[in-house]
């Protein structure tokens, strides 16, 4: 029994049976260190596949392009972007620059299917044993799902993610349109996005035009676009390094890789990286003040797609006349602050704009001791201000706008934001109330002392500018010489101020209104645009045309997105329209604009109309032709600052508006048109004094025009000669 149990035992410990547990052992080891791992990791990867990008995310992949504004004239104003770029298809895109890119990031680009396992294990390594994260295991195709769906964080998770998007795209798109996707979605730095755009930024050069180096360079910092910043390149030996040993990498990587010859590197890596200079390369910007409305019309109704979605936005400016605007603006308004800032040096001037503080400590006399302070004080406080727009009065079209002295200083459009008391150029809006209502350029008022009421509801004096007074004065007289008592006058006799409201309304104005008397002499608040774009009814034959900045927008494929049909309606009768024309005619050749003839030769027919107001704080004129309707507002942004004395709209203003005028008909070769007479309007001959049809024997006769509606209807019964009355032909004394 012993050596039955001994026996037992040698058969219990025989290696042939301990074989089995050992391979157990083996195998449990291996799931525990294999197995169970890659399980962990697919538990890991299908957790985070769920937050990958969706399949139709990964089909929509067109990137964020400028919307550009062009003038009615073709030329490019402004852009709209987040990420400037041109989009570029891959058949536009020269070899070189495709040869560049594979064999600086993804030489292995036509091989792999998203990834490259031998680079990953590679990287993986190296963190394991050094923790170091340092890039160089994506492929090109992962470079690109990372800038289209991920971030540049360094983590794990993500270069997993970056990992499973890669092997998407490679399953949804061929590897020419991943190479597209590439070239045009990547970051060249300087706020620039794709190849084409670079070439432009920093060489002033189409891709195609690009040289071996200059590709090289931009190849280059595809990695640190940052560094590409030729502004800072010159005072940084880093980032000149960094740009030159990078162009030099590629070039070496393109000779190995046998896209370039011994000659074109040798070529190449000697020469010199010369950048377009920086104002030679500026972002488009052509009138400030009219593409900054643009973008705040269109913002409401694209939101931010104005800066991705590649729109095309046809407006209507015309560069050549907004030229013709700027040189106006730009010689008179120097000329301008000199005399504003002659005028605040005086101490009842300059004591405006000292803080009441320093007047607490220190007198105004020891205060304007002191030079600097008081010209760094001016110049802060006192630049004078210009709003100025031109349009076609036949169809609204804004041909031009400068909304202020400097859009970089001030973004506040003085044109369409401003409300300022516009003066004498009010006064059209009474005359034509008269000349609708029957008072014809002949009616008379006495050119003597009224009171009128203010909005505030004082009693105010008038005066006129001139200083002058007298008797009975046709109402072409009064406008004439802009008389504020002919013309308030009318209005507390004859057109009520809610008369004269009411034609305001229908001429554009939206600005409250006081229906008080002092609504005669232009002393509530209107915006530039409106009051001007009002003139082009006159012009029009009494119709107005809503003025407007848009023609069309267009998406990138060039459907129509809108386009603008302007809104225009009959505001005034024709013959109403032709008076009122036909009066302001008179101020511009013989009147308080008559220097727009004598001075600035501006001869075509024309109406015009200055405005000035209290202490010399407002300056305007607007002067109208049938083809175009300029105005002018000149002042200082805060209304308790005067121009100087005598600053009128004949001396601060007129200067701006007349050249332009000039220039602009002359610059678009536009013909000479007179304003067209309907068959309501007459031309009369009647007695000067007793303001009836003449006779033979009137000693003085007025040629005049009239409404037929409202002619006369007598003839003189003072002149009528020693045989008493004798009837004249009317036919003789009217003209049609």
């Amino acid at each position: 029994m012993a050596l039955k149990r001994k026996k037992n035992k040698n058969t219990d410990n025989h290696p042939s049976k301990q074989k089995p547990k050992r391979h157990l052992k083996k195998i449990l080891l291996i799931l525990f260190l294999v197995i169970l791992p890659l399980i962990c990791l697919s538990g890991v990867v299908f957790y985070l596949s769920k937050n990958l990008p969706t399949s139709d995310k990964l089909e929509n992949t067109t990137p964020n392009l400028p919307s550009k504004v062009y003038s009615a004239d073709g030329v490019l104003l402004k852009e709209f972007f987040t990420e400037k770029r041109i989009y570029k298809p891959l058949s536009e895109i020269p070899d070189l620059v495709k040869n560049s890119v594979i064999a600086t990031e993804d030489h292995r680009f036509y091989k792999h299917w998203g990834i490259v396992p031998s680079r990953l294990l590679k990287v993986t390594i190296n963190f394991l044993t050094t923790g170091s994260k340092q890039q160089g295991a994506s492929t090109l195709t992962q470079q690109l799902s990372r800038t289209l769906f991920l971030n540049r964080e360094k983590t794990i998770t993500r270069k997993i993610k970056e990992i499973l998007t890669a092997i998407q795209l490679e399953r949804k798109y061929t590897k020419s349109e991943i190479l597209e996707m590439y070239i045009n979605h990547m970051s060249f730095g300087y706020g620039t996005y794709g190849i084409e755009a670079a070439a432009q930024q920093y060489f002033k050069k189409t891709v195609n035009d690009l040289t071996i180096a200059e590709c090289a360079v931009l190849t280059g910092v595809l990695q640190r676009p940052a560094n590409l910043n030729p502004a800072k390149l010159d005072s940084s030996e880093e980032r000149r390094n960094y740009v030159l040993d990078r162009r030099n990498l590629v070039l070496r990587r393109m000779l190995a890789r046998h896209f370039i010859t011994d000659d074109e590197y040798k070529k190449a890596i000697n020469s010199e990286i010369v950048f377009s200079q920086a104002e030679d390369n500026p972002l488009v910007d052509i009138a400030p003040y009219f593409t900054e409305e643009i973008r705040r019309d269109l913002i409401k109704r694209y939101d931010m797609g104005i800066y991705t979605d590649g729109m095309s936005i046809r407006t209507t400016l015309d560069t050549r006349v907004q030229a013709c605007a700027e040189k106006a603006v730009a010689e008179h308004l120097p000329l301008m602050q000199n005399v504003v800032n002659s005028n605040m040096r005086k101490k009842k001037n300059f004591i405006k704009l000292v803080p009441p503080s320093l007047l607490e400590k220190k007198s105004i006399q020891q205060i304007m001791a002191n030079s600097a302070y008081v010209d760094s004080l001016i110049e802060a406080k006192c630049p004078v201000q210009v709003a100025f727009v031109a349009m076609d009065p036949r169809n609204g079209n804004i041909l031009a706008m400068v909304g202020g002295r400097d859009f970089k200083e001030s973004e506040f459009n003085r044109v369409t934001q401003a409300v300022r008391q516009p003066g004498s150029v009010f006064k059209p809006f009474v005359y034509t109330a008269a000349v609708d209502n029957g008072y014809m350029p002949f009616y008379e008022k006495l050119n003597q002392p009224i009171v009128v009421q203010m909005v505030d509801g004082t009693r105010w004096t008038p005066h006129n500018y001139d200083g002058s007074l007298g008797g009975k004065t046709t109402m072409r007289e009064a406008l004439r010489k802009s008389l504020n008592l002919v013309t308030a006058r009318i209005v507390q006799e004859d057109v009520p101020p809610e008369q004269v409201i009411k034609y305001a309304r229908n001429l554009g104005i939206t600005t409250p209104l006081e229906a008080v008397d002092a609504i005669a002499l232009g002393a509530i608040g209107v915006k530039p645009i409106e009051i001007i774009s009002a003139f082009g009814a006159f012009a029009n034959k009494g119709v107005l045309v809503e003025s407007h900045s848009l023609l069309r927008v267009e998406d990138k494929y060039g459907n129509v997105l809108e386009q603008v049909h302007p809104q225009s309606k009959g505001v005034l009768r024709e013959e109403t329209a032709y008076i009122m024309t036909n009066l302001l005619q008179t101020v511009a050749t013989s009147g308080t604009g008559a220097a727009s003839r004598s001075r600035f030769e501006f001869y075509r027919p024309a109406g015009g109309k200055t405005g000035t107001t209290n202490d010399f704080t407002d300056a305007w004129y607007i002067s109208f032709t049938p083809q175009i309707v300029a105005g002018v507002w000149i002042g200082l942004d805060d209304p308790s600052l005067s121009l100087g004395e005598r600053q009128s709209g004949a001396r601060a203003a007129l200067p701006i508006t007349a050249p332009f005028m000039k220039a602009a008909h002359d610059t678009l070769d536009l013909p000479v048109l007179d304003f067209e007479r309907p068959l309501g309007v007459v031309e009369i001959e009647i007695c000067r004094e007793t303001k009836l049809l003449a006779n033979d024997n009137c000693p003085s006769v007025l040629k005049e025009i009239c409404d037929i509606r409202f002619l006369p209807q007598k003839h003189c019964d003072i002149h009528t000669g020693e045989k008493g009355n004798r009837p004249v032909s009317s036919q003789k004394r009217l003209s049609y």
